[in-house]
């Protein structure tokens, strides 16, 4: 993809140069774009069903820490965090818009290897970048990204449609994300500390892939779709699944139960989770950053998908004057507080 193997400062190519250098790697994929990088503006032919759009900023030191964090994760991250937003809305993408900002102490090199991680992304998920901007930073890095989709009208799902008996599913597990990053945490503190010593990661790959490399979900919309199913309301869980059931409950206007025994958390989450004297249910219903969907079934669907692995029911909606609650495995019921991650 790249090939320089040298220390190359920005200032000497410039951000026409730049720009220049990085498109040469961009392949198109999408019959629908007409012009990507390299004019005033992109030229993408209009779908026939209806545009669906999004974006995210991610901050150096405020969402991510170089320290820990390769810069080709985090470029592929960057992306994957936009087309998450995209799945929960039933749609699917096909262009992003990438914008960033470096300070001076970034090289060539470390912009092509943010960069190798953002076009991994695209060609993974058939995206097309046809776009985006570049900037000096007085201090760190800072990606922002807008990605564009598309989905026929009667498939979209807004946070909006849920109903009282609804069926409250999440994908895929919870809680892995947030103890990958508070295992790195506490080996940056060690290296920190003493950097003679070598990080022990060892036997938590999934749950640092779980922070540094997330997935968007796309192959449970084919399980959805091939089962015939449409969800009445999603979500996706980047703060947190208390903060993102309250959204959806919110924003059709009904309560919950969720189920404290239903939660799905993988057994390294659950035993990290104690080794750091953390409720490994805390880390399931705060932590953030999974990635998985939140969503809403009619009762009539739970025997289609009742014995997928990918799929587990964690609760049902009530009537909004109900309130949320955490069923806890005493079966004792408790408000349920979003303590999620909150942008300020």
């Amino acid at each position: 993809m790249f090939d320089n193997k040298e220390h190359t400062s920005i200032e000497e190519l410039g951000e026409f140069g730049l720009i220049s250098h990085l498109a040469k790697s961009i392949v198109l994929t999408q019959d629908a774009t007409i012009m990507g990088v390299g004019d005033d503006a992109a030229v993408v032919k209009p779908p026939k069903g209806r545009l669906v759009m999004t974006t995210d900023m991610l901050i150096e030191n405020v969402h991510f820490d170089l320290i820990y964090t390769p810069l080709k994760h985090l470029g592929y991250k960057a992306v994957v965090v936009n087309l998450s937003d995209i799945a929960a809305m039933n749609a699917r993408p096909t262009h992003i818009l990438v914008s960033i900002s470096i300070s001076s102490k970034f090289t060539l090199e470390a912009v092509e290897e943010l960069y190798s991680g953002i076009l991994m992304a695209c060609e993974k998920f058939k995206v097309d970048l046809v776009g985006g901007d570049t900037s000096s930073s007085p201090k760190g890095l800072v990606i922002s990204i807008t990605a564009i989709g598309n989905a026929d009208k009667n498939d979209l799902v807004y946070r909006t449609g849920a109903s009282p008996n609804d069926l409250l599913c999440v994908t895929g597990d919870l809680g892995g994300a947030y103890m990958g990053l508070q295992l790195l945490e506490r080996e940056k503190s060690v290296y920190i500390a003493n950097p003679q010593m070598q990080p022990d990661l060892e036997g938590f790959d999934y749950i640092i892939q779980r922070q540094l490399r997330p997935e968007p979900r796309f192959d449970v919309l084919d399980i959805l779709k091939e089962l015939n199913i449409k969800p009445t309301a999603m979500i996706d869980i980047s703060d947190g699944l208390s903060s993102e059931v309250m959204h959806l409950c919110k924003q059709s206007g009904v309560g919950a139960d969720l189920y404290e025994e239903k939660l799905p958390i993988d057994t390294v989450t659950s035993n990290l989770a104690i080794e750091f004297n953390i409720d490994p249910t805390v880390a399931a219903l705060h932590g953030g950053e999974d990635y998985e969907l939140l969503f809403a079934l009619a009762p009539k669907e739970y025997e289609k998908i009742k014995n997928n692995m990918d799929i587990t029911v964690v609760g049902h909606c009530t009537e909004y004057g109900n309130g949320i609650k955490l069923i806890s495995r005493s079966g004792v019921s408790f408000d349920l507080k979003a303590q999620g991650w909150k942008s300020f």
